[in-house]
C-alpha cells in the first residue's frame, strides 16, 4: 500500500549536488551536529526556517546539574523515575554528565543565561527534585539558543544553509543511503543530493494531532521517511502531551511554560479549587503525564473545556520573568498579574522516533539521527521537563563526531530510477485530509486510549491510504499529508500493541503499568514488529 518513494524519478536527469554531509533539520540538534562537521562540505536543510523549529519556540530552559545543591546523580535519578522504567541508564548517564560540559562550552563561546546577582538563576519544573533549569530572557531560551547557534553556523564557510527545502525521500542501496531527493519549494524543482553520511534532525510530529504546541511545519516527515527507507523506529506509542497550553477559541495553543508552575503557579479547576495534590504528592510539579491526565479528569468532572493557572503566588515580576507569556496573554485580553490563564493539554513531544545508538547511528550504515526525531533511550516512556534542549546539544555533538567517520567513503557512480506505481486522476483535498488525520488522532489516539478507538483509527487511516497513495503529490503539502498518514498509522499500531499504561501512554482498558509483560520496547520497521528488552 505504501510506495517505496513518493515521486517518479531518474537520478541522471535531475539537478545534482555532491557534499560530504547532509543534515535535514536545523534546530539545536541539527545545527550542533553541523558545527562538528564545519571542516567538511556540509549542507543543512530547513523545511521552513529557523522560527519553524521546535527549538526556536522552546520556552522553559535547559536542565543541567550545575547548581551547588545539585549533582548529575540527582539529575539522572529524576530522569529515570520520569521515564517509567524504559529509559536507558547508559544514555541518561551520558546526558547528565556530558550535558554539563556542553553547557559550559556554549557559555564560554558567548551565550549568556539569566543570572540572579552573581549566580545563574535556576528554576524548577515538573519531575525535578530541585531547581536546575537554566533560562534566557525569562521564557525565551529556545529562541536565544537557536539564534546563537545559527549565527555560528552561518559564519562557517563550509556549512551551506538552504531554506524552504523539503526532504522527499532517501534512496537506500544495500543498507546504505546513496541519495536524498529534495524539493526546492521556491524554485518548484526536485534535485538530488549525494553525501557520505545523512543526518535527520527533523523534530517531532505534533501536527499529527489536532491540538499541539509545535510549529505548523512539524509533521513527522523525517521519521516517516526513515521508516520508508528501511530504518527501525521505536517507542512510537509514547507521545507527550504538555499539560498547560493557552486555551481560547480561535487562539493558537501557545505553550505556558512549566517554569510558571516551577515558580509557584497553581492549577485550579473551573470552580476555583486547587486539585493537583489529590493526584500526586508533588502537586503542580508532578511529571507531565500525571498533570495532563489530572487536568483531563478535572475537565470531565466539572464539565469544562479547560482549567486555570493562578500566578498570584509568584513573587517575581511577571513581566520580566515571563515576558513572552505576559505579552501573549495580554494580546488576548488577560492580565496574568490579576487574572487566571485558561489552559488545557496539547501534543508536545515525541519520546519515540528513529532508533539510534548513543552516537546517533541508525540501523542503516551511513544514516544518523539526533534530537526529537531520534530515540536514544534517554526519555523512556515520559520526558523529564527541559531535558530536550540538553539532549539536542549532547547527542547532536555525538552524532556529528560519529558521522565524521564516514568521510573516507568513496562514491560509486550509480543511477536510480523509479516509476510511481499508481497514478489516478482523482481530486484529493490535501488540507481536508490533514484536518481529518489530526482530528482522528486527537480523539482516538490522544491522551486516553482504548482498543475500540485505536482499532477504529487504524481502520480509518488504512481506508484513507487506499486512495491517498493512488496519486503523486509533487508539492510540500502533499508530501506532508502522506507522511502524516504513515506515521499516524504506525503510532496507532504501536499504541494498540502495548496493552498497559506507562508514562505518556495511557490505556483506559489497561490502566496499570505491567512490568512483567511490558517492560520492553516496541521496534517497528517495514518488515514487521520486534521487541527489545530494557
Amino acid at each position: 500500500m505504501i510506495p517505496d518513494f513518493f515521486i517518479s524519478f531518474d537520478t541522471e536527469k535531475l539537478p545534482f549536488e555532491e557534499v560530504d554531509f547532509l543534515i535535514v533539520g536545523g534546530g539545536i540538534a541539527g545545527i550542533t551536529a553541523a558545527l562538528q562537521l564545519k571542516n567538511f562540505r556540509t549542507v543543512v536543510l530547513y523545511k521552513n526556517g529557523l522560527s519553524g523549529t521546535s527549538t526556536y519556540n522552546a520556552q522553559g530552559g535547559i536542565a543541567v546539574a550545575m547548581a551547588p545543591w545539585d549533582s548529575p546523580e540527582k539529575h539522572k535519578k529524576d530522569t529515570l523515575i520520569t521515564g517509567c522504567g524504559l529509559s536507558s541508564p547508559e544514555s541518561v548517564d551520558i546526558l547528565v554528565n556530558e550535558g554539563i560540559e556542553r553547557i559550559k562550552e556554549i557559555i564560554s563561546s558567548g551565550l549568556a543565561f539569566d543570572r540572579d546577582g552573581n549566580r545563574y538563576h535556576f528554576t524548577r519544573e515538573g519531575g525535578h527534585s530541585c531547581r536546575r533549569i537554566l533560562h534566557i530572557d525569562g521564557d525565551s531560551t529556545g529562541k536565544a539558543v537557536a539564534n546563537f547557534l545559527y549565527k555560528k553556523a552561518l559564519a562557517e564557510k563550509n556549512i551551506k544553509i538552504f531554506h524552504s527545502h523539503f526532504l522527499i525521500d532517501l534512496i537506500n542501496k544495500d543498507n546504505r543511503i546513496e541519495f536524498a531527493l529534495v524539493y526546492d519549494e521556491k524554485k518548484k524543482r526536485v534535485f538530488v543530493i549525494r553525501a557520505k553520511a545523512f543526518i535527520l534532525a527533523t523534530g517531532g510530529a505534533g501536527n499529527i494531532f489536532q491540538e499541539t504546541t509545535n510549529p505548523s511545519v512539524i509533521t513527522g516527515d523525517g521519521i516517516a521517511t526513515a521508516y520508508r527507507c528501511g530504518a527501525e523506529l521505536i517507542d512510537l506509542e509514547f507521545y507527550q502531551f504538555h499539560p498547560t497550553t493557552f486555551y481560547q477559541a480561535g487562539a493558537p495553543r501557545f505553550l505556558i511554560s512549566e517554569s510558571v508552575r516551577g515558580e509557584g503557579g497553581i492549577l485550579r479547576n473551573s470552580k476555583g479549587e486547587r486539585f493537583m495534590f489529590n493526584y500526586h504528592p508533588m502537586g503542580e510539579l508532578a511529571p507531565r503525564d500525571i498533570v495532563t491526565r489530572a487536568i483531563v479528569d478535572q475537565m470531565k468532572a466539572t464539565g469544562s473545556n479547560c482549567v486555570y493557572l493562578d500566578l498570584k503566588e509568584i513573587k517575581d515580576d511577571l513581566k520580566k520573568r515571563f515576558p513572552s507569556i505576559y505579552n501573549f496573554c495580554m494580546n488576548y485580553g488577560i492580565d496574568i498579574e490579576k487574572e487566571y490563564i485558561p489552559v488545557r493539554p496539547s501534543a508536545h513531544y515525541f519520546m519515540g522516533g528513529i532508533k539510534t545508538d548513543i552516537n546517533g547511528r541508525t540501523s542503516i550504515e551511513n544514516f544518523f539521527a539526533c534530537g526529537e526525531a531520534a530515540c536514544t533511550g534517554v526519555h523512556g516512556a515520559n520526558r523529564l521537563a527541559s531535558n530536550s534542549l540538553l539532549e539536542g546539544l549532547v547527542f547532536g555533538t555525538r552524532t556529528g563526531i560519529s558521522a565524521m567517520e564516514e568521510i573516507g567513503r568513496k562514491f560509486i557512480k550509480s543511477r536510480y530510477r523509479y516509476a510511481f506505481p499508481q497514478k489516478a486522476d482523482i481530486l484529493i483535498d490535501k488540507e481536508d485530509l490533514k484536518r481529518s488525520i489530526r482530528s482522528l488522532m486527537w480523539r482516538n489516539v490522544g491522551i486516553e486510549r482504548e482498543e475500540i478507538t485505536l482499532k477504529n483509527a487504524e481502520g480509518k487511516i488504512t481506508e484513507w491510504m487506499k486512495y491517498a497513495f493512488l496519486k503523486e503529490f509533487p508539492d510540500t503539502t502533499g508530501f506532508e499529508t502522506l507522511n502524516m498518514l504513515i506515521l499516524a498509522l504506525l503510532i496507532t499500531k504501536a499504541s494498540s500493541i502495548r496493552k498497559e499504561s506507562r508514562g505518556a501512554h495511557f490505556r483506559k482498558d489497561y490502566p496499570e503499568q505491567d512490568d512483567k509483560n511490558w517492560r520492553k520496547h516496541i521496534v517497528i520497521k517495514k518488515d514487521g514488529v520486534e521487541y527489545k528488552e530494557v
